[in-house]
């Protein structure tokens, strides 16, 4: 008697699964729902400077990644040409995108993480003579401002030395920021025009074409709003989970103090604090309050005190207790979550790296990765929590009290101290005046 077949984990199906261009009909009602239902409640204005329908195919479309809803932005800007979105692999796991994503063959890509079938999906919808959309930054924005592009995405489009199309977005991310999922009603913007042809790709390099992504994107949402005077309706909650990003005092510089709830974020030692108008504008509760003109700046205070203190302490040190979410092998998660919790323990972060010791699934599980693969966080859908990739499968933490924003900066700044592969704008060479870097620096 034959033995049965065991059956394959969504996993593995997902691995095996094979892309062609979407329908005619997907694509029609795609745009149709996007146009009437989804897309007008942000108030977009979508301009192009070139019809892709008129242009030379294959190509690829890639867009500044200010929010989760850039793919309605995407979706109208390309129309009525069909194409393949590329989105992140943990995605594929939750059963309110299972059949989107399933009618739409979005190709799906393990962020900050070799991959593959990534590379196998875009070849055959590149060799079909067909249209890949993707974000090179990896994931949507986590402060409202540009994030280097993911390091290879230079390589990758010169690779295949088609033309490639930017859409440039503006006020996405102030209609649903990464720290608080509310959606809020404002204005926004979409641009779409040509940035590379094959032949300037071939006669760039590989560095130049990353350099030339990074300016292109280069952004302030919070910037772009408050000097449009653009309003948006926050529902009195405008500063709800702020201090996931912004936990650091800029007046008495009590580190994890700041507290946000409604309208308001203050520090709980020296309270210190402001409420947030309408239009992102923090209004100081008195003359002695301390405030940064934005979230993004106060991000940039945060960062520069973390390069500082790291150089300054070899045994530097931070340490979680966090929940430990897994993507399950047999079934689609319900209830929008984006990882099922398998189990507990401690994440520290320190010189030599990321390290991990609880329990997984009912026994002991540790890990201990290297700067040198690690150089951020992947904040998939909030910064309540964040994810790593461990030998290829994804997993999900979720600290005790809200410290992702701190941990992503040591992250970040740890593997730039340390290597430095993924390198931080040049326009903010002036936080690491006077300090080492990476492996880009002869003296280490």
């Amino acid at each position: 008697m034959a033995e049965k077949k065991e059956k394959k984990s969504l996993q593995d199906q997902l691995t095996e699964r094979k892309y062609h261009t979407p329908s005619k009909f997907v694509t029609v009602l795609y745009d149709v729902i996007g146009s009437t239902v989804l897309l007008p409640k942000y108030n977009p204005h979508i301009t192009k400077d070139v019809e892709i329908r008129k242009e030379d195919c294959p190509c690829f479309i890639i867009w500044n990644h200010l929010s989760r809803l850039d793919h309605l932005y995407t979706m109208k800007a390309a129309y009525p040409m069909r194409y393949n979105m590329v989105a992140g692999y943990s995605e594929f796991f939750r059963s309110h995108l299972y059949t989107v994503f399933k009618l739409n063959q979005i190709i799906p890509k393990k962020v900050f993480a070799q991959d593959k079938p990534f590379i196998k999906a875009v070849n055959s919808i590149i060799k079909k003579g067909g249209i890949v959309t993707f974000a090179p930054e990896g994931m949507s924005s986590i402060y409202g401002v540009n994030q280097p592009v993911v390091p290879g995405s230079g390589h990758f489009l010169k690779h295949y030395g088609i033309p490639v199309f930017c859409l440039e977005m503006r006020g996405q991310y102030l209609t649903s920021t990464k720290h608080y999922l509310e959606e809020r009603k404002g204005r926004t913007e979409a641009r779409l025009y040509k940035l590379f042809t094959p032949e300037q790709l071939k006669e760039m390099t590989a560095e130049q074409i990353e350099d030339k992504l990074n300016e292109t994107f280069r952004h302030d949402d919070y910037e772009w709003g408050q000097k449009n005077h653009i309003k948006f309706d926050m529902h009195g909650r405008s500063c709800e989970h702020l201090d996931e990003i912004c936990y650091k005092c800029p007046r008495c510089g009590g580190d994890l103090t700041m507290k946000a709830e409604g309208d308001e974020i203050r520090c709980t030692v020296c309270g210190n604090g402001a409420k947030m108008n309408d239009y992102y504008e923090f209004v100081p509760f008195d003359d002695t309050c301390v405030l940064p003109a934005s979230p993004a700046k106060w991000v940039e205070l945060e960062r520069v005190d973390i390069i500082k203190k790291i150089r300054e302490d070899e045994n530097y040190t931070f340490s979680q207790h966090v929940a430990l979410g897994c993507l399950p092998p047999d079934h689609y998660m319900t209830k929008k979550k984006t990882s099922e919790i398998c189990g507990d323990g401690v994440m520290t972060l320190d010189h030599k790296g990321v390290h991990f010791t609880g329990r997984r699934r009912g026994e002991d599980w540790s890990f201990d990765l290297g700067w040198s693969t690690v150089y951020s966080l992947v904040i998939m859908t909030s910064t309540a929590k964040f994810a790593l990739y461990v030998d290829g499968q994804f997993y999900e933490f979720t600290p005790d009290i809200r410290s992702v924003g701190k941990m992503l900066l040591i992250t970040e700044e740890m593997h730039r101290y340390h290597y430095n592969i993924w390198k931080n704008f040049k326009w903010n060479d002036w936080m690491y005046e006077g300090m080492e870097l990476g492996i880009d620096n002869p003296k280490k």
